[in-house]
């Protein structure tokens, strides 16, 4: 599935720190795209929506996950783990957006099966671009699997 303009995606951002959600909304505000954006603050609640349980039980599966790895409850690379390990949720794209440029973050998320590790910029025109260029690859260049 690639998307065309006009159409809708959706995307589930787990992300615990304000700024950095209010940011990403921002840099989708002005997309091509329709963009959903489905927002949980942290691992436990990613799961649960994802599964579609507790307050979840109508999501709507994401298109894409934008994850960071330092999240409160269940830390990001355990939610990784957990994606990768479902046969159910495993063929949803996962982006790594994160502070972290710590080594040991990227090959283990790369062992997990993340499909992109992006370290989150200082600067808040620079994290919006960089979510703009996510977001342009990710639904008009990618084939994304059906649901």
């Amino acid at each position: 599935m690639s998307v065309s303009p006009g159409n809708s995606v959706e995307v589930l951002l787990v992300e615990d720190d304000i700024g950095d959600i209010e940011l990403t909304r921002e840099a989708m505000v002005d997309s091509k795209l329709a963009v959903n954006l489905h927002v949980v603050k942290d691992g436990v609640e990613a799961l649960k929506y994802l599964r579609q349980q507790g307050e979840h039980q109508r999501a709507i599966a994401p298109d894409l996950i934008l994850l960071d790895l330092n999240l409160p409850r269940k830390d990001g690379r355990e939610v990784l783990e957990d994606i990768k390990n479902d046969p159910a949720l495993k063929r949803i794209p996962v982006i790594v957006l994160t502070t972290s440029d710590t080594e040991e973050d990227i090959v283990r998320s790369y062992n997990l099966g993340v499909n992109c590790y992006v370290q989150k910029p200082v600067g808040m025109e620079e994290f919006i671009r960089i979510v703009k260029v996510l977001e342009d690859f990710w639904f008009t260049i990618v084939k994304l699997p059906p649901h």
